[in-house]
C-alpha cells in the first residue's frame, strides 16, 4: 500500500514521519511537483495545487488534513469519484471554543474599552454588562460549532444557533434555513461564524445581513474569510453599527499589508490560528479510517460534494 502526502504549507516531513511510524509496512510518498509519482492507494492532502490532481487517479479515498473542504472541492469534476474524508474534531473543537470564549469575554468585560482608555491615560470605571443581555449566536452547528456553544453556555451566556437544516440542541435556541436567518441575527449580540465556504455561503454576511444584528453587536469569524463581505463589515464598524470584530480568517491570506483592516482599531486580527490541526490526533484518525475502508466498512465525515461539506 502507498499513501500520498501533500501540504500546501510545505510542512510535510513531520506528517510523513508520523504516518510511517503508524503504518510501518506502508510506503509513504511525499508529492513533489515535477517528480514522477507512483500509483497510490490513498491520499492525505491539504490545499493541493492543480498539478497534483493527476496523481489522484488511482486512490481509493482522499483524506483532508483539516476541517474545511473548499480548497479541494474548488477543482470540481477534475477530482476522482472517490470518498473525500475530512477530519472530525481532531482536537480543534476545544481550541475553537477557547478562542471564541476569549473574544466574547473580552467584549463582555469591556477589556477592549479599557485598553483604549489605558492608551489615552484615562482611569475610568465603565458600567458592567449583564450576561442575559449578551446573547451569543453561532452560525453553523457542525462538529466545531457545538463545542463552542457548550463552552459559552457553561460561562452563563444565552446561546443561539443557526444551521441550514433543523437541529435540536439542549438549552440552545435553534434556528434553521434562510427564512429564519434574519430572526436569528436580530437577537444575537455576538455573532460567531463557523460555516463552511460554499457557493451558497460566499458573502452570506453582507451589509444587509450584518445590519440585521442589533446596534453595537460584535462579529467573530473563525471559519472562512469569503463568508464575510469585507468592505461591508468595515463600513458598518466605522458607522458604529458593529462595535467590533475578531477575525482569524480572510478572503486573501496572509492578509495583504495595505488592507484597511490593519488600521481599524476595532478589528482584532489573528493569522488563522483559532484551531490548528493537531498532527498526532489527525494521523491517528486517518489511519483508523484507512483500516475501516480496507475492511470494506463505512467511515464517518465523508463530504457531500453537493453541499460542499
Amino acid at each position: 500500500m502507498r499513501i500520498l502526502l501533500y501540504r500546501g504549507d510545505g510542512d510535510i516531513a513531520p506528517w510523513a514521519a508520523d504516518f510511517a511510524a503508524a503504518l510501518p509496512h506502508v510506503e509513504i510518498v511525499a508529492w513533489r511537483e515535477g517528480v514522477p509519482t507512483p500509483p497510490c492507494d490513498y491520499a492525505a492532502i491539504w490545499a493541493p495545487p492543480p498539478a497534483l490532481l493527476a496523481d489522484l487517479a488511482h486512490v481509493k479515498a482522499i483524506f483532508l488534513m483539516g476541517a474545511g473542504a473548499d480548497a479541494l472541492l474548488k477543482f470540481g469534476a477534475a477530482l476522482p469519484d472517490v470518498p473525500i474524508v475530512r477530519l472530525g474534531d481532531a482536537g480543534m473543537g476545544e481550541q475553537m471554543a477557547d478562542y471564541v470564549a476569549g473574544a466574547v469575554l473580552r467584549w463582555f468585560r469591556r477589556f477592549d474599552d479599557y485598553e483604549r482608555q489605558a492608551r489615552a491615560g484615562s482611569w475610568q470605571p465603565l458600567p458592567p454588562r449583564r450576561k442575559e443581555d449578551f446573547s451569543v449566536g453561532v452560525l453553523g452547528l457542525g462538529k466545531l460549532g457545538v463545542p463552542v456553544l457548550r463552552t459559552l453556555r457553561q460561562l452563563g451566556f444565552p446561546v443561539r444557533g443557526w444551521s441550514r437544516t433543523p437541529k435540536d440542541l439542549p438549552n440552545v435556541a435553534c434556528f434553521a434555513g434562510l427564512d429564519a436567518l434574519d430572526d436569528f441575527l436580530a437577537g444575537t449580540r455576538v455573532l460567531v461564524c463557523m460555516l463552511p465556504l460554499t457557493p451558497e455561503t460566499t458573502h452570506l454576511l453582507d451589509r444587509a445581513r450584518l445590519s440585521r444584528l442589533p446596534q453595537g453587536a460584535y462579529l467573530v469569524n473563525v471559519a472562512r474569510g469569503g463568508l464575510v463581505a469585507e468592505p461591508d463589515l468595515l463600513a458598518l464598524i466605522r458607522e458604529g453599527h458593529v462595535a467590533g470584530a475578531m477575525l482569524d480568517v480572510f478572503r486573501n491570506e496572509p492578509l495583504p499589508a495595505p488592507h484597511p483592516f490593519w488600521n481599524e482599531p476595532r478589528i482584532a486580527i489573528t493569522p488563522h490560528v483559532a484551531a490548528v490541526t493537531l498532527r498526532t490526533q489527525a494521523v491517528q484518525q486517518i489511519v483508523a479510517k484507512i483500516a475501516l475502508l480496507e475492511r470494506g466498512e463505512p467511515v464517518a465525515d465523508v463530504i457531500d460534494r453537493e453541499r460542499g461539506y
